[in-house]
């Protein structure tokens, strides 16, 4: 039987979270990733709350608004590639992601329950950054981004530049 405190103290010992109000932040991205806990109805597991809050394509092209229908073939893109996040961590099952435009910002819900503590923080960790590769593969070439966007793109280009000359 695992309680909230065990969840809690695996988030809080873990590199990736920090603390805040009502829950635990990730700063592995620069996407807006918190990670809630509460326990099951049954007290053997504990439910895991994923929410990601990204920017909208046309909130991070920079000098231009993109066309309503590209914004629309877009976030739908979006939200088909993000119907398998179970692939992302180890014993995800189930999940449904809720996917949804808040103004200039998308947010994705995600929802597992566990009773291994440790794996849970992993696996939550590795949710947040499921929503931010699939958030990145999906920028349209040939806009100019602002933050996050540009960061994450020059990232991307450092690590490809770095394993190509290793």
């Amino acid at each position: 039987m695992v309680d909230v405190d065990d969840a809690e103290t695996a988030l809080d010992d873990h590199d990736s979270f920090e603390t805040e109000e009502g829950g635990h932040a990730v700063r592995s991205t620069p996407l807006e990733g918190t990670v809630r806990t509460e326990p099951t109805e049954d007290g053997k597991s504990v439910t895991y709350r994923v929410v990601v809050t990204a920017p909208t394509l046309d909130a991070v092209v920079e000098g231009e608004a993109v066309a309503e229908v590209v914004e629309e073939g877009w976030f739908e893109t979006f939200e088909l590639r993000l119907e398998d996040p179970h692939q992302a961590g180890q014993g995800l099952e189930s999940i449904e992601p809720d996917v949804r435009r808040e103004g200039e910002s998308v947010r994705v819900e995600m929802t597992f329950t566990s009773d291994r503590p440790g794996r849970a923080a992993e696996n939550a960790k590795a949710l947040v950054e499921y929503v931010e590769g699939t958030w990145l593969q999906g920028l349209i070439p040939g806009y100019d981004y602002r933050d996050p966007a540009a960061a994450l793109l020059d990232r991307a280009t450092q690590n490809y530049d770095e394993s190509e000359s290793a």
